[in-house]
């Protein structure tokens, strides 16, 4: 087990880098947009190149940082559900929830992923619009970002299973709920005013 936690850990410490190196994208995006707009507004000058370009940073953000995501246990769930729910039962859905659905969906959508990448690499496929990037790059990011997915689903697997047999804290038991670190968030916020 311990050779198992190394490996998660490993994983963890990748998906926590690229996760934060890759939200930056939000900002670069950002000034892509303004600049484009600005320059075109301006100078009457436009290029598909910058358009496309901010599609590329926000699927940057959006696929390279959901393995990011799951590792801070900020996924998507039913808080107020699972909050009332005893944590046996939590840590049961969790395993069940990545072992029978997320890492099943994460290896069809590599499986599927890879020729979608190749051949539109091998076509050295170019953007529909005049001017525009060409597609590939974009297409890798389906395979990576789902490749980084399945190994955070078998680092948290495996984390979950050394929780229930008692070889690890819970890493997420110090964590409050998203609704209730919201609530107390906004709570201080009209309290200091």
């Amino acid at each position: 087990m311990s050779s198992l936690l190394k490996l998660s850990h490993g994983i963890d410490a990748i998906n926590r880098w690229i996760g934060r190196s890759f939200a930056w994208m939000v900002v670069v995006a950002i000034l892509v947009s303004a600049a484009n707009a600005i320059v075109r507004k301006s100078f009457n000058l436009s290029s598909n190149v910058w358009l496309e370009l901010q599609w590329v940073l926000f699927s940057m953000v959006f696929l390279l940082c959901a393995p990011w995501t799951l590792l801070s246990n900020e996924h998507v769930r039913i808080d107020v559900v699972n909050g009332m729910l005893p944590q046996s039962v939590r840590n049961t859905i969790d395993l069940i929830g990545h072992a029978v659905f997320l890492l099943p969906l994460t290896i069809i959508m590599i499986i599927t992923a890879v020729p979608f990448f190749l051949n539109s690499l091998l076509l050295n496929e170019q953007s529909f619009n005049p001017g525009g990037l060409p597609q590939w790059p974009a297409k890798s990011l389906i395979m990576i970002a789902f490749a980084l997915l399945a190994a955070q689903g078998v680092s948290e697997l495996i984390k979950r299973i050394a929780v229930m047999l008692g070889r690890i804290p819970d890493p997420y038991a110090a964590l409050k709920p998203t609704l209730e670190a919201e609530i107390e968030h906004i709570i201080d916020g009209t309290e200091k005013r």
